[in-house]
């Protein structure tokens, strides 16, 4: 026989004792009382040493540690594969792309250093009032990369907030493409916060620290304070005085267009009072404290989350460029579930969403966009016994097709809570209301407390696989 083909015969055995090595039971096999094993390639490939080999004691030990090292590392690896490809967790990545936050995260690390603060723009419907949810993710986010302050605000606060108190006077009439929430306007001027004011002269807003009891400690202190707006006449001009400080802080638009301006107080405050002239568009004001992160909470109140394409494009995208937007949160879907009753009905919420997905995205790439998804929610049909809405598996499965097939990330609230009739239990441990729909307050801090748990678990991923070498990453991820 030619050397070539014996060279074939040798190799083509190797190769299928290989398969037979991956594929076989690492616990063997059982035939009656006979037990079948074979050896994985690991164990073909370490050597064990002759008899007649001297063991140096200190290379065993070595060599021991180095395999307990790899064990434990395809554990810990297997758990996150489990956690971010399989269906145990609650982040669906696009493609499977387990780096999705990679970019954000290494941005927000060195947030502090230059003298950055990156913003997590929080939108959602009622189920985000009060800063439930926000104010997890921003303890958690602030905890790891500093920051602090209540963030964004609007220039009236028209809902409860437990971030701050605030009271506005002057001439500010609100803009909004969403229920009755403001007037409706041709040319889709309506702010980052999909409600801006627009300011005919002159406007004073008061802002407090809160004093509410779910506030967090990080929100209570400002520094900073910042306003997008849009000067219509060139003329702008804004003055900042905290309770306490002798001085004042001047700012001045230094033409029309979007303008970010911004001012850094000497000292700490938790009382500021802002004077505003010219005719502009109030988009929002930035209190923040310190660099770092922040997260902003802006709740739509009856808003299904289909409304970013009325808000304009080119104001939009510069927004939140000035802002420094690092992460984009949509959490919707929850007021539009009574209204679905089919499969039609679920494909056509999927396709408007998908649409605002694909805007967001192309306007603004920079961002990681996640859709969050509506929670449980229970309806007696009939009369009969409360169940979860017939049409919501069949939505969670259409909105996680829509997050990933435009780019974005999807967590599944639905799932974190328990999956089908779980509302039903949430409402019995006081941690949903009667209406079986909005959470508790207490409910609240349970299921905030699962999201900035989640985003935890992808941090710590993200920085196991900064410390190790790609290629070994690569060959033990793709292991079985």
């Amino acid at each position: 026989m030619k050397s070539y083909k014996i060279l074939i015969f040798i190799l083509s055995v190797i190769a299928i004792l290989a398969l037979v090595a991956y594929f076989f039971p690492k616990d063997g096999v059982k035939i009656g009382s006979t037990e079948l094993r074979f050896p994985s390639i690991e164990e073909a490939l370490v050597r064990e040493p002759l008899e007649t080999e001297a063991i140096d004691p200190l290379v065993a030990i070595q060599d021991s540690i180095r395999m307990e090292e790899l064990r434990s590392l395809k554990d810990t690896l297997a758990h996150y594969k489990e956690v971010f490809i399989g269906d145990a967790g609650q982040f669906y990545f696009p493609d499977d792309d387990i780096t999705f936050f990679d970019r954000v995260f290494d941005e927000m690390r060195n947030a502090k250093s230059n003298h950055r603060i990156i913003r997590i723009m929080h939108y959602g419907d009622s189920q985000i009032e009060m800063d439930r949810l926000s104010a997890n993710l921003r303890e958690w986010f602030q905890s790891i990369f500093g920051g602090g302050g209540p963030g964004m605000l609007p220039a009236v606060q028209t809902i409860p907030s437990a971030v701050v108190s605030q009271r506005a006077t002057g001439d500010l009439t609100a803009y909004a493409p969403y229920g009755d929430a403001g007037e409706r306007t041709r040319t889709g001027n309506y702010g980052i916060m999909a409600k801006s004011y627009n300011m005919g002269s002159s406007a004073v807003v008061n802002i407090y620290a809160s004093k509410h009891n779910a506030a967090r400690e990080r929100v209570k202190r400002f520094s900073s304070v910042k306003l997008l707006v849009n000067d219509r006449s060139g003329k702008f001009k804004a003055s900042v005085s905290a309770k306490g400080q002798q001085q004042k802080y001047e700012m001045e638009s230094p033409g029309k267009g979007i303008q970010l301006l911004q001012c850094q107080l000497d000292t700490e405050a938790t009382t500021l009072t802002v004077r505003m002239s010219g005719s502009s568009d109030i988009y929002g004001i930035m209190v923040d404290d310190g660099y770092g992160v922040n997260v902003d909470n802006i709740p739509l109140r009856g808003c299904s989350g289909t409304i970013f394409t009325q808000i304009k494009d080119t104001m939009l995208q510069r927004c939140y460029e000035l802002a420094d937007v690092g992460i984009i949160l949509l959490q919707f879907g929850g007021n539009s579930v009574p209204a679905l009753y089919n499969d039609a009905s679920i494909q056509k919420f999927k396709e408007a969403t998908s649409k605002q997905i694909r805007y967001i995205r192309s306007l603004y790439p920079k961002a990681a966009v996640v859709y969050i998804g509506p929670s449980d929610m229970s309806t007696r049909k009939g009369g009969g016994s409360l169940r979860t809405y017939p049409c919501l598996p069949g939505l969670i499965t259409a909105l996680k097709e829509a997050a990933h097939e435009n780019g974005a990330a999807y967590w599944d609230l639905y799932a974190a809570m328990g999956g089908e009739n779980s509302m039903i239990q949430w409402v019995k441990s006081g941690w949903a209301g009667p209406d079986y729909v909005h959470f508790t307050p207490k409910g609240a801090e349970i299921m905030g407390d699962i999201m900035a748990q989640s985003f935890d678990e992808v941090y710590r991923f993200y920085q196991m696989r900064k410390n190790m070498d790609q290629t070994q990453l690569d060959s033990l991820w793709t292991a079985r």
